[in-house]
């Protein structure tokens, strides 16, 4: 009989980002269903169009069309524009759950975004090392949305 034992650290990821943008709260949180949902970005900078149903329970999830996709999470919660919460496998091919968190407030006439992205389970190796770079151009390109209105 063989054992192997992962240390718990290797097991968890845990990422916080605040963002700030020139922008209100209603166009920074329109700006983020947009980013994450029909204009998201691959890696690679590539379209990599998904969907988000705002709504309690809804899906997001990458559409290939005839019935194929990826389902990356449900939104646990949801309170416009300041709480979108979403938990699911996400991105990760593996026994992983995730829960993301965005929470939206005014300071100062500008939105503060307060972003958590917490995972537990059987990380891939090397994932680590891209995911918090990953969701920094998806922040980035939020920024730029939500500035542009």
């Amino acid at each position: 009989m063989t054992a192997t034992a992962q240390a718990l650290d290797s097991m968890t990821l845990n990422i916080t980002q605040e963002i700030r943008v020139r922008a209100s709260l209603e166009a920074t949180f329109s700006a983020l269903l947009d980013e994450i949902g029909q204009y998201n970005q691959g890696q690679d900078g590539k379209p990599m169009p998904m969907k988000i149903e705002a709504w309690a329970g809804g899906r997001w999830y990458r559409d290939l069309g005839n019935g194929e996709g990826h389902l990356w999470g449900h939104v646990q919660a949801i309170k416009r524009p300041g709480l979108l919460e979403i938990t699911g496998p996400l991105f990760i091919s593996a026994p992983v759950v995730s829960n993301v968190q965005y929470r939206l407030s005014e300071v100062n006439g500008e939105t503060v975004i307060k972003f958590k992205h917490t995972a537990f389970g059987l990380l891939p190796d090397g994932l680590k090392d891209g995911v918090s770079t990953g969701w920094g151009k998806v922040h980035g390109r939020v920024v730029t949305r939500a500035e542009a209105r």
